[in-house]
């Protein structure tokens, strides 16, 4: 009987066997050593081993506090204060003499600002019917358009139960609480969800419109996915903004469906800033990517690895983000191009270096590793390196993805009070109903004004839509 011969020698074995260890080791040791401060994860997950703090920023010539020309928020003194109590002198605190006749050489001023006493307003409403005496017809005067019930709440305190529960993230129970306490009216929890429905129906046409001012706009847009959970299944909120609008949209996917759903970046040309997540790439938006993330991923190859050169290319993409700011703070719009041209070729070279020293410590594309961050990072940093250095070639290219970041900390928020979306209709609805919250804060409005006026089926517009909405 014949035997087939191993297809690997007992060297060649233990060596597999070596590199399977090698990949392992490393895996592990990569994953417990990741943080906030060196990877993407959120600081809650750092647990009780918080890393010590390390701003990404350089030291500044400015003393802490509040800047020269700073306008500062202490209470003012109002010059026609709504009430006006005034306390007299009727003794003398010296001698105990009669002061009653004697008149005011002076007064010193002190103001408290309070809220009034708190309380509903009912109005009721009358509509009058009068018999016509010429045809004996009975007729009857028109309600407002907007009071169709025998009893209902008004725009404000709707208004205030969607604040509570969709801007402050509040609980219905804990809402009904809320309106409870402040007014004394018991409001139930199926009032509360038909207020936000209500809202968010009310604001459908501005996040259409958002949506439309993002595809077409020249500004940067901003775009980011997180993690949230309906009905107990995981499922994606995309982002994408800037300084003047916000939109949201939830899907299963993560990946192109979810962003074809948000409904930005198919039909988009302009900058995007993003992360480097690969579906991004298939779009023919142009690129900038988030280098705040590149400064985490090298502190961590850094440490980790021990790779000196990701110091040394961190070092230089904080100089070149430092030499862009002066530029833009002094009134350029763009660096000298010999300037550009010496920032690129040390960027090239580093990443030479990095390359040698990659495969002096066997860590380059070759080495058995399936997860090989070092080789990846660098890989993508070659490759990429136009998307890495936009920030310095357009002064219109930010440097990071931070405002994407900030769109969804509030989402973040949310999710750690209420854990997720009990349906997918309710999560919809929050989207709609953020994507409007936020575009009128970026525009300066009140919360609570934008949904009065949401309530009143006259939806704030920024100035940025209205070219859009007609």
């Amino acid at each position: 009987m014949s035997h087939s011969r191993p297809r690997h020698s007992r060297a060649e074995l233990d060596a597999l066997d070596k590199a399977a260890l090698v990949e392992l080791i490393l895996r592990l040791e990569g994953q417990t050593a990741k943080n906030s401060q060196n990877s993407s994860q959120p600081p809650s997950s750092d647990g009780l081993k918080k890393p010590a703090p390390k701003s990404e920023r350089g030291s500044s010539e400015r003393k802490s506090g509040g800047q020269a020309g700073h306008e500062g928020h202490t209470l003012d003194v109002v010059a026609a204060p709504d009430a006006l109590v005034v306390h007299p002198v009727t003794i003398c605190a010296h001698c105990a003499a009669d002061l009653q006749a004697v008149g005011v050489c002076s007064v010193e001023k002190r103001q408290v600002l309070d809220l009034p006493e708190v309380a509903l307003r009912i109005t009721e409403h009358r509509s009058e019917r009068k018999r016509c005496p010429a045809c004996g017809q009975t007729s009857q005067a028109a309600f407002p358009m907007a009071v169709t019930q025998p009893t209902q709440y008004g725009a404000r305190i709707r208004a205030q139960m969607v604040y509570f529960h969709s801007a402050q993230f509040i609980p219905l129970a804990r809402t009904a609480a809320v309106l409870h306490d402040l007014y004394g009216q018991m409001v139930s929890e199926a009032t509360i969800v038909a207020a936000v429905a209500e809202a968010a129906q009310s604001v459908e046409a501005v996040t259409e419109a958002v949506r439309a001012y993002l595809v077409a706009t020249a500004a940067v847009v901003h775009v980011d996915e997180t993690g949230a959970r309906v009905a107990g299944k995981l499922h994606w909120l995309h982002s994408a903004g800037n300084a003047h609008a916000t939109l949201y949209a939830i899907h299963p996917k993560r990946g192109s469906d979810g962003m074809d759903a948000l409904g930005v970046l198919p039909d988009r040309r302009g900058w995007c800033v993003h992360d480097g997540w690969k579906a991004y790439g298939k779009y023919a938006v142009r690129h900038a990517l988030c280098n705040a993330h590149h400064l985490r991923e090298l502190t961590f190859i850094h440490e980790q690895y021990q790779q000196h050169w990701a110091a040394d290319v961190r070092h230089w993409l904080c100089r070149i983000k430092t030499s862009v700011e002066r530029a833009r703070q002094t009134g350029h719009t763009t660096l000298p191009g010999d300037q550009t041209a010496y920032f690129q070729l040390r960027y090239d070279r580093l990443l030479d270096a990095a390359d040698y020293e990659l495969s002096a410590r066997h860590l380059t594309s070759a080495h058995p590793l399936k997860n090989n961050p070092p080789a990846n990072l660098l890989k993508r940093l070659r490759q990429q390196h136009a998307q890495v250095l936009a920030f310095m070639h357009d002064f219109s290219a930010p440097f990071d993805n931070n405002a994407a970041e900030r769109d969804i900390r509030m989402v973040k928020v949310q999710q750690k009070i209420s854990g997720g979306f009990r349906t997918l209709s309710g999560a919809q609805t929050f989207c709609t109903l953020r994507s409007y919250l936020s575009t009128a804060r970026k525009n300066g409005q009140s919360a609570l004004h934008v949904l009065v006026q949401a309530l009143r089926a006259d939806p704030f517009f920024p100035p940025c839509l209205l070219s859009t909405a007609e």
